[in-house]
Formats: C-alpha cells, structure tokens, sequence
C-alpha cells in the first residue's frame, strides 16, 4: 500500500488540479473532521435519505460528502466509490476515508455518520495518448481484465516499473468476449459488470509511471458475441446453424462487416481514453474444428477468394483509421507462420508479407514449447535459442522491404519444458534482440512473471546484451532480402500448432 504522500507525488499530482482534492496528511484529516463538527452552519443533518452531496472543505478542496447506511464501512465505502476518486486500491482509499475522519477505529461507522469521501474526481479525466514512434523499445508484460482491474495488478505495475519495464499490455477483450471497460455499444455482451471501472484513470496511471499503455482486443474469436449473437458466428455446412470449433460458441464470421465494425469501435474506445497503442490478437480465421463443414458470409458473393483477403482488408481498415492519429497499431500472428506453409495460410488468412504493410508493429507469439515436432525436435520447448533464433530470421525474411517492426511474445511459463528458469527468460530476449527485434512481450496467461522479474534485474546489469537497436537490425533495414513465399511442403507437427497457442 503507498503511503498518503507517495500517493500525492506519484499519482495524483500528475491531474490537473482542478480535477481532485489532493490526499491529506494524517493530523489535517482530523483537523478536518473536528472543524466540520466545530462548524454547525456548514453541517447538513444526518438522515438515512440523505443523497451524497459535493461540499467545498475548509482547504477550499472539494469533498465527497457521504451519510453511512446500516452495516456500511470504510471498506465498503472504499469499494463503492473507488472508481470515482484518484486511488487505485480500496486498501489505499480506505486508509484515507479512515484518516480524512479523524481516524475510525477499524473502520467503522455509525448509521447516518457525515463520511467524507476524500481524493474526489469531480470531472472525469481526458487523457491523451503519449505517441511514439513504432521502434519504441517496449519491454512489456501482459496482464488479463481481472488482475488489471485489481489490487494485484496495480502492485504488479508498480512493481514492473521499478524492475525497468517500460510498459504494459492489458486486456480490453479477451476470446471469452466479455469486454473489460466502459464500452456503449449495442451489440456488446452484458454480464453486469465490468474489471477496468475507469479506463480513462488506469491509463493515466500507467502514464504517470512514464509506462507505455497498450490495449489487447481478441477480435474474431469471442465466445461471448457468438452466444449472445448467433446469427454473427460462422454457419455449418451440414445443418444451416452456427458452426463452432469446438463444443460451444466460439467464434464470430470475421468477414461480416458488423463484426468488424463493432471490433473498430472498441478500438477507438480505447484510444479515446488515452492508449498509446491498439493491439489487435485473434485477427484470423478459426483453424481447428471440421474445416469441411465451415462457410463464412464473404463466399456468398466471393467464394473464391482467400481468407487471407478478408483478414488484409480488416487491417489495412484498421490501421487506415488508427494509424492517422499517431496511436500504434500492432498485431499479434502466430509464431509458426514464419515457416509460411500454405496449409497455415489458407487457414489462417494471415498472410504475413501483406499484413506487414498496413501495421506498427508485428509480434509473432515465438514460444518455442509450442512448435510441436518442427525442425526435428521431439522437446521444442527446450530448445529456446533455435526456434527463437530460427523464427525472428524468417519473419525478418518474409517482411523484408515494409517498415515493420518485429516485437516478438516470449514464453513466460513453463509449459512443455523441462528447463524454464530465469535463464530461458534471458535466452529468448538476447536471441530475439540479436536478430532484429525490438523490444519484448512476456506472456503469462496466469500474470505469473516471478523469473521474468529476476530476469529484468539481470538485464539491468548488462543492458547492452538484451536492450536497444542491435547492429543486426540495422543491417537488416538496410539490406532488405527478397520475402520468403509460402511453400506447400513442410514439417507436418503432430499435434495443431494452433493448439494452445494462448496457453
């Protein structure tokens, strides 16, 4: 828990001023609470109807001004109101509640007790996204909607920063399709609650940590939008309804452009609160499930096109609409269509040589523990330095001539390895920067990221092996080879290499 007067220097000195009354030290909140008792004429009458008002406090502040119900708390309070104040935990609110009057004991109050309600937002924040240019060295971890929008997760940042990362990347919209934000749209799930309650707030506090703010959006696959609007999931063959593929709702037809449309509007969602950068995850077609069976509305009017079209023309859109307003756009692709196999492709639609002309940034997802059998290997997952070595050469390859960026995922967890460690970590950063990329993701489904942490500390110590622009990257931009094309033949993998490509 920050004590009151970090809190003031970090966080809420970054607001403007006229935004929020700054937190009080200690002795001030009970000065406060012993003038407001001192002072009759500024005292309203207790009464359990009484609505919250906004008061201006002896300080010239403004102050929430709040009557406690039966059986309400400090903790209560701090839950109910925190979206609304410049703290970021009920823990850290809270305490403040409990300092700003006059020290409750265990935080509790009286029914029909004055509470005032300190570090109030009596406007909402505006924030703005802080641009960069796309080779923006990102040293980033990724953090789902429940521990974005939790005590966890702001520690984590916290503690991220101070270890040297430089950003953050959180989730809009995960593939289960519940949206984590604020977002008025008609087509949205409701689940009658949201994870981030603010957003405009969680990115200014991200910025506030000089902590670059990406937005993740799972677009095609979304098991909310496919149950709520069925008529929106890809059809079956066989029987006329949605095709699923698995055993329940899971996609949406990325061909239809409501679909699209309603992906691109979270998007701006986003950027409206102040993103620096939209990522866009799941921009593809399903490629597991009876593929016999599928259809998909362009092959109506187009059955002879690729999906690779459909997914091109998506992102060219998006990044037409996006890319103007100097937020970065980014794409997450799967790590094996380096190999660029014609069996991935037709599945996928993501043509990599394509989408590298109409995005910021690419970021393959290399975890070497799924490259099931490829190049010979029976344990790819213990093997980091070839796959991450192999496929940063080919995705170099295959975006020759475009000015993308290759920003790779990096295993963070230990799935199907036997040797994950703090070294592993270290392996794949040296190696992926060695080879032209630029910067890092960590993915951790669970936000686990206790090695990548130690490791930080050890990149710390000898940042010339794992940060900046290394030479051969330099030397790549400069002597562009042609792309690699796809080819029909290569190492046929056991089991799907899209299986579990998000573990």
């Amino acid at each position: 828990m920050l004590p009151a007067i970090r809190l003031r220097s970090v966080f809420a000195l970054c607001l403007p001023l006229s935004l929020i009354m700054l937190v009080e030290f200690p002795a001030r909140g009970a000065n406060r609470a012993a003038s407001h008792a001192a002072n009759p004429g500024r005292a309203v009458a207790a009464s359990l109807s009484e609505p919250d008002s906004i008061a201006t406090g002896p300080d010239g502040q403004p102050e929430l001004i709040h009557f406690a119900k039966r059986g309400e708390s400090a903790h209560m309070l701090a839950r109910r109101y925190l979206a609304k104040t410049v703290y970021m935990t009920v823990p850290e609110l809270e305490s403040a509640i409990e300092r700003a009057n006059g020290g409750l004991k265990g935080g509790a109050v009286r029914t029909g007790e004055r509470v005032i309600i300190p570090g109030l937002l009596v406007e909402p924040i505006a924030e703005t996204p802080r641009l960069v240019g796309r080779n923006f060295e990102a040293r980033a971890i990724y953090l789902t909607g429940y521990t974005a929008g939790s005590e966890k997760g702001i520690e984590l940042i916290r503690r991220w920063h101070e270890a040297g990362g430089n950003s953050v990347v959180f989730d809009l919209k995960d593939f289960d399709g519940w949206i984590n934000v604020p977002f008025d749209n008609a087509l949205k799930p409701d689940r009658g609650f949201v994870l981030i309650h603010n957003l405009p707030k969680f990115v200014h506090f991200l910025h506030s940590l000089n902590l670059h703010a990406i937005g993740r959006i799972a677009c095609f696959r979304d098991a909310a939008l496919a149950t709520s609007h069925p008529e929106l999931a890809p059809r079956s063959r066989r029987t006329g309804g949605p095709w699923h593929e698995g055993q329940a709702p899971d996609w949406v037809d990325p061909s239809i452009p409501k679909v699209q449309q309603y992906i691109l509007a979270l998007a701006h969602e986003g950027m409206n609160a102040g993103l620096d950068e939209i990522q866009f995850d799941y921009v593809r077609f399903p490629a597991e499930g009876d593929q016999e069976d599928v259809k998909f509305a362009f092959q109506e009017e187009h059955p002879d096109w690729p999906r690779s079209r459909v997914i091109t023309d998506f992102v060219t859109r998006a990044y037409n609409e996006i890319h103007p307003t100097g937020v970065l756009v980014s794409l997450d692709v799967f790590g094996v269509m380096a190999w660029q196999r014609r069996v991935d492709l037709d599945l996928t639609g993501q043509d990599i040589a394509a989408l590298a002309r109409h995005t910021d940034v690419l970021s393959p997802m290399i975890y070497p523990s799924h490259f099931f059998h490829f190049d010979g290997y029976t344990d790819p997952g213990d093997a980091p330095e070839h796959f991450i070595n192999e496929a940063m050469k080919r995705f170099n390859s295959v975006t020759a001539g475009t000015n993308v960026v290759i920003r790779p995922w990096l295993q963070a967890f230990g799935w199907r390895t036997k040797t994950y460690s703090t070294t592993y970590i270290l392996t794949q950063v040296s190696v992926a920067r060695a080879n032209g990329g630029i910067g890092f993701l960590f993915w951790n489904a669970h936000n686990d990221y206790s090695k990548p942490f130690v490791a930080m500390a050890a990149m710390q110590r000898k940042p010339e092996l794992y940060f900046g622009i290394s030479q051969s990257r330099l030397s790549t931009a400069s002597h562009a080879s042609p792309a690699v094309q796809p080819t029909a033949a290569g190492p046929a993998p056991v089991a799907s290499p899209f299986r579990g490509a998000r573990p």
